[in-house]
């Protein structure tokens, strides 16, 4: 779906705006969308907790699957950058749901 590939390095935690949290698999031009979505109300706030984190078969498992089942917001698309939607990845049980969860425990977050 996404028109570019984009590789997933970084994880970060999202405060939805009802205050629950959770972590997310992402990468900087993401962390910038999700932090212009805070400034804009569509999320309470997001902070990165992991830079850099390790090419595993897992990360790359589920970095297929959001770059194949979603359209990823861009810093460099105006559009994007001036009213970001907020989307929440789902995260389907099996293969996928299992590589995000690997990816948590092999960077010792959650």
């Amino acid at each position: 779906m996404n028109e570019q590939y984009e590789e997933l390095d970084l994880i970060e935690e999202i405060v939805r705006n009802d205050g629950s949290k959770y972590f997310e698999i992402s990468n900087i031009d993401q962390n910038g969308i999700a932090e212009l979505a805070a400034d804009r109300g569509k999320i309470k706030s997001v902070r990165i907790l992991q830079l850099n984190i390790p090419r595993t078969k897992a990360l790359i498992t589920y970095e297929k699957y959001i770059n194949e089942n979603y359209k990823l917001e861009t810093l460099t698309n105006e559009d994007d950058w001036k009213n970001p939607d907020w989307v929440e990845w789902k995260k389907p049980k099996g293969k996928v749901l299992d590589a995000y969860n690997m990816v948590l425990k092999s960077n010792q977050i959650g």
